[in-house]
């Protein structure tokens, strides 16, 4: 077995926003910096083989405050990026319909294959960013067989890796939450992911009881 512990970035100023990232490589704001501290808190007494990290900045700073609290090293994988979306990327969600309505319904409709207008970046479908996201968390587990690993992330690589745990197509709408900085805990056996825990951010609750917020 191998134990995952798949962690979506903290918050950014774009998530607040409610504007689409992608792989624009925007930094956590001063929320999200408190999450990564609140996560890293809450983790520090773990054991872990390995951290590994998307490379975008974000995803990557959430794991360094991990990294830093355990004394571990921390790699990079591009394989764990969020999806790109193109031409959408930097569009409030509220302009997405006004700028490219063919392609906003597309996306309202979770249409799989469809492709977006390109941006400086060459948009992913639906399909093939969900098989190179549960593709990668599964490559990263074979090469970890036996061992306990973080994983940082974003909110879709989660969504996808759920959707495989469960069998839910990947056009369904999603009836289950992706938070920043919280705590999701899987298993690999060789052949299926079984999700243990998900969505657990008791931590950053406690550390806002703390601070007396």
């Amino acid at each position: 077995m191998t134990e995952i512990f798949l962690i979506r970035h903290g918050e950014t100023a774009w998530n607040a926003e409610k504007r689409l990232q992608g792989h624009l490589d925007i930094p956590l704001n001063a929320e999200g910096e408190r999450q990564a501290a609140a996560l890293a808190r809450a983790l520090a007494d773990e054991k872990f083989d390995a951290i590994i990290s998307s490379d975008l900045g974000r995803a990557r700073s959430t794991a360094q405050a991990v990294a830093t609290a355990l004394g571990m090293p921390l790699s990079t994988d591009p394989a764990l990026r969020e999806r790109c979306f193109g031409a959408f990327e930097g569009l409030l969600y509220e302009e997405l319909e006004a700028r490219f309505p063919e392609a906003h319904a597309q996306w309202r409709a979770r249409d799989p294959h469809a492709r977006y207008p390109d941006g400086e970046r060459r948009a992913e479908t639906f399909a093939e960013f969900a098989q190179r996201a549960v593709d990668a968390v599964i490559r990263i587990a074979e090469a970890h067989r036996g061992q306990r690993i973080a994983l940082f992330s974003h909110g879709g690589v989660l969504d996808c890796v759920y959707r495989a745990a469960h069998g839910m197509d990947i056009s369904a709408p999603r009836n289950f939450d992706v938070l920043n900085a919280a705590i999701n805990h899987l298993r690999w056996d060789g052949e299926t992911l079984q999700v243990l825990r998900w969505s657990d951010n008791a931590h950053l609750t406690a550390a806002l009881d703390e601070l007396g917020n």
